[in-house]
């Protein structure tokens, strides 16, 4: 089983996620303190779960601007996705998690925003 958590801000004008192997679980509406640059101050989180084989489409779907990325988990691996580029890492392990780290962090992504779970 996959989990993870999708902003639907997130994705980029036009994006159709077809393909993407997800069944929503909770639609939360949150305020964000520190938004990054080109990120609105609130978010739609679209918590998910599949019990299908992890997918690395929404790569295809992601914003390329603004910072965004969507991260899931199965019961032994992480994965981190970027507009054009994934992470992938076995759950919990940190060196796995640094790559992914760096990256977001050159997209001007904020620290607090690198709190996703794994």
């Amino acid at each position: 089983m996959l989990e993870g958590v999708l902003i639907a801000e997130s994705l980029r004008v036009g994006a159709e996620p077809a393909g993407v192997p997800l069944r929503v679980t909770k639609i939360t509406r949150v305020a964000v303190e520190g938004a990054a640059a080109g990120q609105p101050g609130q978010w739609t989180l679209l918590d998910f779960a599949d019990a299908e084989r992890p997918a690395e489409r929404p790569a295809d779907c992601l914003a390329p601007a603004g910072g965004w990325y969507v991260n899931y988990n199965t019961g032994t691996e992480a994965f981190v996705v970027f507009a054009g580029r994934v992470f992938r890492y076995p759950r919990r392990q940190t060196e796995g998690r640094l790559p992914a780290q760096r990256y977001a962090r050159s997209l001007g992504i904020p620290e607090a925003q690198l709190d996703w779970e794994d």
